[in-house]
């Protein structure tokens, strides 16, 4: 029995239409899968994230700004006071016409800064208990008296001007032994003292001896 022509043309059609359906689903398969692969590979956005943390150190800088300026704030200077202060007599520029010429030394015996300025508070003192002699030295306010800074051991003078007790009758003086010079620092209610046994003074409140001018270094 012959088959008709177009009917093997037929069947040959379907079998090559079968055949290139059959390889366009197996080249879909490994080229979808490629792309997925191509999807995932793009994840090394995440380096990128850890890049992030690079910020916090900037912000950790903040913190050395605050130690920097804790770091300027400087205790505050104090004034000297009788408790971180020696007193001494010192030799002067000499003397002049009944007149003497010493210096008061005020010494900073603390650990850190302080200030004077102005006049120190000076008075003669005997009897071996500390008795006020006389008057207490006037002040000279024609001397300059700006602020002296002393560190530690370092000193601030003052000139003291002591008139000889012999220029006045005794019977006017009432001259009395001194032990040494009670001394007041500018704006201390407390003293301290200074040893000074070579000068006599006068037990009479009508006769001035000493005058103090202001510290100075």
């Amino acid at each position: 029995m012959r088959i008709p022509t177009s009917l093997s043309v037929l069947a040959a059609s379907a079998i090559v239409v079968a055949g290139l359906a059959g390889c366009s689903s197996s080249n879909d398969d490994p080229a979808s899968t490629p792309t997925v692969t191509d999807t995932v590979t793009a994840a090394p956005a995440t380096p990128d994230a850890t890049t992030t943390p690079s910020v916090t150190p900037s912000t950790t800088s903040s913190p050395s700004a605050t130690s920097g300026s804790g770091s300027t704030t400087a205790p505050a200077v104090t004034t000297c006071t009788s408790s971180n202060l020696s007193a001494a007599i010192v030799s002067g520029s000499g003397g002049a016409a009944g007149s003497t010429y010493v210096n008061l030394s005020l010494t900073n015996k603390g650990s850190s800064t302080c200030t004077l300025q102005g006049w120190p508070g000076v008075s003669l003192v005997g009897s071996g208990n500390g008795t006020q002699i006389g008057k207490a030295a006037k002040l000279d306010r024609s001397s300059a008296h700006a602020t002296v800074s002393l560190k530690a051991g370092a000193s601030a003078q003052a000139q003291l001007q002591i008139v000889q007790a012999d220029n006045y009758e005794r019977s006017q003086c009432k001259p009395a032994k001194g032990d040494g010079f009670r001394v007041y620092p500018p704006g201390s209610k407390s003293s301290i003292f200074a040893t000074y046994a070579a000068v006599t003074g006068c037990k009479s409140t009508s006769v001035s001896l000493f005058t103090v001018g202001a510290l100075h270094q």
